[in-house]
Parts: structure tokens; C-alpha cells; sequence
């Protein structure tokens, strides 16, 4: 069974490679439209310096991301479940924030971060924050009935309450809300790389595209995808050893 678990990933990323290099070839497409898959893996393979020099930094700016994101998001979702007026002035304002478009934070972030690994990293809490907080939230404002009808009978206060019964029960939502997370971190760490920056995977990329390196663009994607894949397995990992009780994270 475990070995048909990395097979089958492993299978259909070769059909895949193998329809690309066909269309490709069938279609005739250019170089600098589509690079094809054996383009690709000579610059993955020509350049691994320059690419593994580049991650590092993204890798960091994700990590960091996710950390401190996660942190100010189940804080946030703790604060509003724990009292129902500031939930209601501070949750439409949450909702607000999300419909300003990201492309349009980046530019101030990098005004008021500079260029270095801290507006990157802001970006990708601001990307990661709503989706924790929301679903925590979510979990803790939906404790089973059972649960709160026998901490009432053993006299909790809403303290123990809060950490001792509703935290636990919204466990599961808080685990889809990082899985979340963790997919969409490297959207905010390469927005900030494009917005201004010296290194990472997305100032990689975006050189590359100035140049018509789109092999070597592919090249910084196909890194970028691979470290998303393997951050999102991790943490589903962790999560199933973790809280074992969610049914729905098997």
C-alpha cells in the first residue's frame, strides 16, 4: 500500500511529461511560447546552483510566512470566539480586507519592508492569515452540543472553556484551514519576489521571462511546485499523527 502511494504520483507525473512533450512536438510550438519537458530538466540539471541558491531564500520567506501567519491567525480566532460583540465589529472588517486585490498591497509592503525577506514575508502572512483564522473560527464557534452541555455541568469557566473544550473540538477546522495555508504561502513569498527584490525563485523567474529563458522560468516553477508538494505531504503527515480523530483528514 505504501508503495503505490509514491508509484502512482509517480506515474502520472510521467504521462504527464509524456503529453507535453508530445503536444510540443505534434503542435510544432515554439521555444519561447512552450519549452518542452527535456528543455526543462537540462536547465533544471545545467543551472542547480543558481535554483537551489534561489529556493533557499523562498524556502525561508515561506517557512516564516506560514509560521507567523498561522500564530496572528489563531490568535485572531481566539480573540473573536471568545467574545461575541468584538466578533461582530472585527469579523467584517476581516472580510473587507480580503477584497483588496494582493498585487495592489505588494508595492507598499516593499515601500515600508524594503526589498529584503520582510515584505515577503509579510506578504504571505497577509495571504495566510484569513483561511486560518476563518476556519478556526468556524471550528470554534461549532463545538458539539454534547461538549458544552458537560462542561457546563462541571462548572468551567469560559477560559477553560475555551482552551480546554471549544479549542479541541475546532481542531480538525484549524487542520483544513493550515492545509490551506501551506498552498498558498508561496503565492505571497513570489508576488513580493516580483514586486522588488535581489533573489528568490520568483526574481529567478521573472529575470528569465525578461530574458526569453522560459526553460529556465519552468525550471524555478517546477522547484516552486516541488517544494509546495512536499511542505503540503509534511504537514498532512503531522496533521493525521496529530488529531487522529478528524475522520475527514484520512
Amino acid at each position: 500500500m505504501r508503495c503505490n502511494r509514491f508509484i502512482r504520483p509517480f506515474i502520472t507525473t510521467l504521462l504527464l511529461a509524456i503529453l507535453w512533450q508530445s503536444a510540443v512536438v505534434f503542435f510544432d510550438i515554439p521555444h519561447y511560447l512552450l519549452p518542452s519537458p527535456k528543455a526543462v530538466s537540462e536547465q533544471l540539471y545545467s543551472h542547480w546552483e543558481l535554483l537551489f541558491l534561489h529556493s533557499q531564500t523562498t524556502f525561508i520567506e515561506i517557512i516564516l510566512g506560514l509560521f507567523f501567519g498561522f500564530s496572528l491567525g489563531l490568535i485572531s480566532a481566539l480573540v473573536l470566539a471568545s467574545s461575541e460583540a468584538l466578533s461582530r465589529f472585527l469579523l467584517p472588517v476581516l472580510v473587507l480586507s480580503q477584497a483588496i486585490p494582493v498585487f495592489a498591497i505588494a508595492p507598499l509592503l516593499v515601500l515600508w519592508f524594503g526589498y529584503g525577506m520582510a515584505s515577503k514575508i509579510a506578504m504571505s502572512i497577509l495571504i495566510i492569515y484569513f483561511p486560518v483564522t476563518a476556519a478556526c473560527y468556524d471550528g470554534l464557534r461549532n463545538t458539539p452540543k454534547q461538549w458544552l452541555e458537560l462542561a457546563q455541568t462541571l462548572s468551567l469557566s469560559k477560559l477553560n472553556l475555551l482552551f480546554k473544550v471549544r479549542l479541541p473540538a475546532a481542531l480538525p477546522s484549524l487542520a483544513s484551514g493550515l492545509r490551506i495555508a501551506v498552498s498558498v504561502a508561496p503565492i505571497g513569498a513570489v508576488v513580493g519576489e516580483w514586486v522588488g527584490s535581489s533573489q528568490g525563485l520568483g526574481y529567478l523567474m521573472l529575470q528569465a521571462n525578461a530574458r526569453m529563458q522560459v526553460d529556465l522560468m519552468f525550471a524555478g516553477l517546477f522547484i516552486l511546485m516541488l517544494m509546495t508538494l512536499c511542505l503540503y505531504f509534511l504537514v498532512d503527515k503531522l496533521l493525521l499523527r496529530f488529531i487522529p480523530w478528524a475522520s475527514y483528514l484520512r
